[in-house]
């Protein structure tokens, strides 16, 4: 099963410093359709103006990504991290037992991320932050991973679930493969350009959820920046 979730079908909310848009149910948000796809909990496209962000605000017992497509996100938290994040660039949350932290746009450009929600498989441990560089031309024409709480995937950044998050970059008429299995749920977002699964088109910031294929085929139409979440 592929369903296509065109962006102007998402939830969210203009805040003028933040305009948000969510692939689930989120804040004032709630589409008991749209709530979870497997483990994945949250898919949020934010755009931040310059000199703005989120304030620091507490979380617990969710692993926390953040894709960075132009721009760059600085984080801070209580336990001492500081970093900053930039296009092209992940970074990770583990919350935990408990963490507050604060994410801003420190640029003088407009910010633009994805920040994705798993639910964790293992609770109870201690919060962490990371983050690190992943160059687009190591992902032409392949899938990297770039979160995944499997031992064996040494070069990206530990989530503590049963999941992973990978990316691809794309040129028309390109395609890559994705070995999923049928028991998995997939959760699919082209950055920028439009890519096609099967008969399925996707332009950039649409969402595709899928389900019951063994391997995932995208082709894409235009040049194609692609994230993917794999999910128990």
């Amino acid at each position: 099963m592929i369903e296509l979730r065109p962006f102007d079908s998402l939830g969210g909310a203009n805040h003028g410093w933040l305009d948000a848009k969510h692939h689930f149910s989120f804040a004032g948000y709630h589409d008991p359709a749209r709530v979870h796809w497997g483990n994945l909990r949250v898919w949020n496209d934010d755009t931040i103006a310059p000199g703005t962000g989120f304030p620091p605000h507490p979380h617990r017992d969710m692993e926390i990504i953040t894709y960075v497509r132009e721009g760059a996100i600085t984080h801070q938290d209580n336990l001492g991290n500081k970093g900053r994040t930039e296009a092209g660039d992940v970074q990770v949350m583990s919350a935990g037992t408990g963490i507050t932290h604060s994410e801003y746009n420190r640029e003088d450009v407009t910010t633009q991320i994805f920040q994705i929600w798993i639910i964790p498989t293992r609770d109870g441990e201690a919060p962490s932050w990371g983050s690190r560089p992943f160059p687009k031309g190591e992902r032409s024409g392949q899938f990297v991973t770039l979160a995944s709480g499997y031992g064996n995937d040494n070069d990206a950044l530990p989530i503590r679930t049963d999941a992973r998050v990978v990316a691809a970059t794309l040129k028309a008429g390109e395609s890559a493969e994705y070995p999923i299995g049928k028991d998995r749920k997939a959760y699919l977002v082209p950055a920028t350009g439009a890519i096609q699964i099967d008969d399925v088109r996707a332009n950039a910031r649409d969402g595709v959820a899928i389900q019951d294929l063994d391997v995932i085929r995208v082709t894409a139409i235009e040049d194609s920046e692609i994230v993917l979440v794999d999910a128990a």
